[in-house]
């Protein structure tokens, strides 16, 4: 995020697995600034920095101690490979052993856990103006008094290469940036911050964000495979089949739909509103596996009678016009809709939140040229970290802290060597993985939480993607889904974060026992 993040992803949802990056992806990073940051050496000894303080969560004082520090992840022959920056928040009441521990990073490829840290369950967040750009600094800290921390110990985690986490000795980046080097990664880390806090009989829990939730499904059960049952596995905003949005494919668009519907039923711009966002979007999945999906499967052949019909439909669905639907063949792209559905008012809709609107140079071009819901808010996170990170939990580096580093994602290895299939895929497809984990530790949790305005990573798709895991019946009362009217990052709208701790709160209850 920063103007950074308009640069990450401005546009539409690439199509190549080379190139897309959802989470919090990066724009190039200053040539100057990258050298600088190369000649300073990483920490190669174990690190961990403790101040006390106290948050009131429903009601209540929870006292914890928060923990800014460094775990050193090590190879086969214990040479240190990297240095792994998190920051842990622990209640200091209570046996740690017996208390919830939940692991939460964002994605990318090349995202630090910063948004997710700053914005979502810690015990402090940054106040935004969302779903309008937040104005500059002064910002300001606020006590979150939604943290999780009344039901689980959180440890936010950095990617290698991001925020604070490097390679050590002859080890480079490219040695940990790819779908299975970064779980590899990922793995090690988790299992050396358990190991040095005692945290092997606590109930553990995943939480990724973006391609946050890549990473979980393989890692649930890469982190089985090493002795590491997992109570629950959450993922928000998810993306775990990269194989289907390759060019040739109509599930892309198929997924989409409601999302634009959804966006079209915010901004008004639906001929007869229905009353009720939920009811109205079970009518858009039906008429999008439906007929929309059929006139798509015909391709080209598609008659020129059925075309019009669905244009029609599809038109009073998102907001959009039929001509403008059938010029684009039925297919309409995301970055596209995004510029056409308040082209008439000179306005754009943002990507990762549709709710945001964005500002264009002119109202004639194709897609926008920024990302509304990615510059409202870039700055005042990483303007937050900085503060929150030197003044209040006292960790001082030389490193530059990365909230998204741009490398990361063009040499991003994709391949990725699947549960059950002999030879690497091409690309990531990680529900198999996470389907895998479930089988082989039945009582796993599986938590889908999803925003309605998301164009980054739409629900639909989501649904398509755990809908086709293959799970036997008895394990699908294991999945859970979750939805709210708000974007990619849910917890920017304030209210859906509120609802959201709630049904967390009872998921962890029901997750856990003592």
């Amino acid at each position: 995020m920063r103007r950074l993040l308009t640069l990450l992803m401005a546009g539409s949802l690439v199509l190549s697995p080379c190139s897309m990056t959802l989470a919090k992806d990066a724009p190039p990073d200053k040539k100057a600034a990258a050298s600088k940051d190369e000649d300073i050496q990483a920490p190669s000894t174990e690190t961990a920095v403790r101040t006390k303080h106290s948050v009131s969560v429903n009601g209540r004082s929870v006292s914890y101690t928060a923990t800014a520090g460094t775990v050193i992840i090590r190879d086969d022959k214990g040479e240190p490979q990297a240095s792994v920056f998190y920051v842990a928040y622990t209640v200091d009441t209570g046996k740690p052993e017996k208390r919830p521990v939940t692991f939460l990073y964002n994605g990318g490829p090349g995202s630090s856990s910063m948004w997710l840290h700053m914005g979502s369950f810690g015990p402090v967040r940054i106040a935004t103006a969302s779903p309008a750009a937040t104005a500059p600094a002064p910002y300001k800290l606020v006590p979150n008094s939604d943290s999780l921390l009344d039901k689980t110990d959180l440890v936010f985690i950095d990617a290698v290469g991001t925020g604070y986490s490097r390679p050590l000795g002859k080890n480079e980046g490219k040695d940990f940036w790819g779908v299975d080097q970064d779980v590899s990664a990922f793995s090690r880390a988790i299992q050396r911050y358990v190991t040095i806090n005692n945290r092997w009989n606590s109930p553990k829990f995943l939480y990724g964000e973006s391609y946050g939730t890549t990473r979980s499904g393989a890692l649930a059960d890469a982190l089985q495979d090493k002795g590491m049952s997992l109570n629950g596995v959450i993922i928000m905003s998810s993306i775990l089949n990269y194989g289907v949005r390759n060019p040739g494919y109509d599930e892309m668009y198929i997924g989409y739909v409601p999302s634009y519907a959804a966006a079209a039923w915010y901004h008004n711009k639906l001929a007869n509103k229905p009353a009720d966002l939920k009811t109205y979007l079970d009518q858009v999945r039906a008429f999008a596996r439906g007929p929309y999906a059929t006139a798509l499967a015909k391709g080209q052949d598609v008659p020129p009678a059925e075309a019009d019909a669905v244009a029609r439909q599809l038109a009073a669905f998102t907001g959009l016009s039929a001509e403008y639907i059938k010029e684009a063949n039925l297919r309409v792209d995301p970055s596209r809709f995004r510029k056409e559905l308040l082209r008439n008012e000179r306005r754009t809709i943002g990507r990762y939140d549709a709710r945001f609107e964005g500002v264009d140079e002119d109202s004639a071009g194709e897609t926008p040229d920024y990302d509304a819901s990615d510059t409202g808010i870039s700055g005042a996170f990483v303007t937050a970290f900085h503060d929150y990170v030197s003044n209040q939990l006292n960790y001082h580096s030389d490193l530059e802290y990365r909230p998204t580093f741009g490398d990361i994602g063009k040499a991003w290895d994709w391949k990725h060597q699947a549960a059950g299939i002999k030879r690497p895929l091409q690309t990531a497809y990680v529900a198999g993985d996470l389907a895998h984990a479930m089988r082989t530790n039945p009582n796993l949790q599986l938590l889908s939480i999803n925003g309605y305005y998301d164009f980054a990573t739409p629900f639909f798709i989501t649904e398509y993607d755990i809908s086709h895991m293959n799970l036997e019946p008895s394990l699908r009362n294991n999945v859970h889904f979750l939805y709210y009217p708000s974007g990619h990052m849910i917890y920017l709208n304030t209210e859906a974060l509120q609802q959201l701790k709630g049904d967390l709160a009872r998921y962890y209850d029901a997750t856990t026992h003592s």
